[in-house]
């Protein structure tokens, strides 16, 4: 697909379709003032005649003849004082709905001088801007990589969007929301990739690959008999009932200074989770390829960072492993020594994504990080908690937190914040280890979170449980590219 920017007036660029934005009330946009003056009026009558009524998300397609276009996609975006961000983003989606697998070959977009209500950073021509350049590649994903019969090519090829100058500023907002786009797409598609085929040593050479794809990237995968000799006891029980070894995967950009603290992602990647000898029901045992959600999301930034090349230091540690059943894989009662030294008994095999992340939580200690966010698809909890609309946060840090909670509200790629008191952490006792794995029914969430502090003790931490926001169930199954929109916005924020 084709995008770019235009400056030009609407009737000198030529293409197939117009999209332009009616609100419910209000003052219309000058582009669309534009396109009624060239069609004679016809958006005007047409809306005192009660077919468009602008209500937020309506969209009405209307064929042209003889006309500067083929045809004119309306799209409506509602009252002025109820169109937030959020709204407008199901507005843009809803267009692209009608515009993505309809007859047209080219479309000009106008909706970047919509006005929206919020601060300014969010309603800004640029947050605009960004915003549509995510949606268009989010919206325009497919993964048909494994039928036999592929969909027809899509005849949309050339998208142009209006924007009100040729400023510098409006094409990097503009590119980097297409760059987010692509990383959410590219974590769709890891997540997506079925488990028989996304294992961890198939996850290792994806990041071997990217490392080779851009030289901004650096690439290291440690495998179980370094993670040995290291003492990465808990990511080698995870993954002992497994054919599939386990690996560790750390992915270095540097496009800050030399001396520059590195920001840290750390990515849960269990690539399937039967919940090994804590076996789970069976019933969606399938969407269980989403457990590596996580790494998944990690992947996707370090592709938008290659991409756009901020000037920041990031360093992208995945613990990857199968969880399975087998006579040498884990037992509840099992008691392993972490690489902190620290002992756990476990308690449930199920409750392994914890395992796996504490090694690595002490691993990422050697970059000496400015702050590390790990996420993960951690717990059923966060979804009874919070359902599928936000994503569960909790952290050692206030400022961290605000910083995070802040990006998800710019990007609608929300989170929220749960509490991370010292009165959880007793649920975690032991009679014969320094921690038991889980903490019970209670306060689940909170208290995966309370393991994992112990092991982030030593800087700015945060953790972000996606486990109901990284993929969709249902008629709509599939990945989701959460939380890439956050994590990018959240670093670009810090780059130089």
């Amino acid at each position: 697909m084709n995008f770019s920017l235009s400056s030009k007036a609407i009737t000198a660029t030529k293409t197939d379709c117009l999209v332009i934005a009616v609100p419910e009330k209000g003052e219309w946009p000058e582009t669309t003032k534009a396109a009624d003056e060239a069609l004679g009026g016809l958006i005007k009558q047409l809306e005192k005649a009660g077919d468009l009524t602008g209500k937020n998300a309506s969209v009405n397609t209307l064929p042209l003849v003889d006309q500067p276009w083929q045809r004119v996609i309306v799209v409506g975006t509602g009252k002025d004082s109820d169109r937030t961000p959020a709204n407008f983003r199901k507005a843009l989606i809803a267009m692209m709905g009608a515009l993505k697998d309809g007859p047209s070959k080219s479309a000009l977009i106008c909706l970047a001088d919509t006005s929206l209500q919020g601060e300014d950073a969010v309603s800004s021509e640029e947050a605009r801007l960004n915003l549509i350049g995510r949606i268009l590649e989010d919206q325009l994903y497919t993964f048909t990589e494994f039928k036999s019969e592929k969909p027809a090519a899509r005849k949309l090829k050339k998208v142009v969007v209006q924007a009100s100058g040729s400023a510098k500023a409006l094409k990097d907002a503009f590119n980097q929301g297409l760059a987010t786009g692509r990383g959410m797409n590219y974590t769709k598609d890891l997540g997506n990739t079925p488990p028989n085929i996304c294992h961890p040593v198939w996850l290792a050479e994806q990041a071997k690959s990217m490392a080779k794809e851009y030289d901004c990237i650096k690439t290291e995968v440690l495998d179980e008999k370094q993670m040995e000799k290291l003492g990465m006891n808990t990511i080698l029980a995870v993954g002992k009932g497994s054919k599939q070894p386990p690996r560790l995967i750390v992915m270095e950009y540097r496009g800050g200074k030399a001396k520059d603290k590195p920001y840290v992602l750390v990515g849960k990647g269990i690539t399937f989770d039967t919940g090994g000898i804590s076996l789970k029901p069976g019933e969606g045992m399938d969407e269980m390829k989403y457990d590596m959600g996580g790494s998944a999301s990690v992947f996707g930034t370090m592709k938008v960072l290659a991409e756009t090349k901020p000037k920041i230091n990031v360093v992208a540690v995945i613990a990857a492993a199968e969880n399975m059943p087998d006579g040498g894989a884990s037992r509840p009662g099992d008691i392993v020594t972490t690489l902190s030294g620290m002992t756990v008994e476990i308690l449930n095999t199920d409750a392994e994504g914890r395992l796996v992340l504490c090694d690595a939580l002490t691993y990422v200690k050697k970059f000496d990080p400015e702050a590390v966010v790990d996420m993960a698809t951690l717990t059923g909890a966060c979804i009874i908690a919070l359902g599928n609309q936000a994503t569960g946060l909790l952290s050692n840090n206030d400022e961290l937190a605000h910083e995070l909670l802040a990006a998800g509200e710019r990007t609608g790629d929300r989170a929220w914040r749960l509490p991370l008191w010292d009165e959880y952490q007793s649920q975690l006792d032991s009679n014969f280890a320094d921690m038991a794995n889980i903490g019970g029914r209670p306060a689940g969430t909170i208290t995966a979170a309370c393991f994992l502090s112990r092991f982030a003790k030593d800087y700015r931490w945060a953790h972000l449980d996606i486990a109901g926001t990284a993929w969709n169930s249902g008629k709509a199954k599939g990945a989701t590219g959460r939380p890439v929109p956050l994590l990018v916005d959240y670093l670009m924020t810090h780059a130089g």
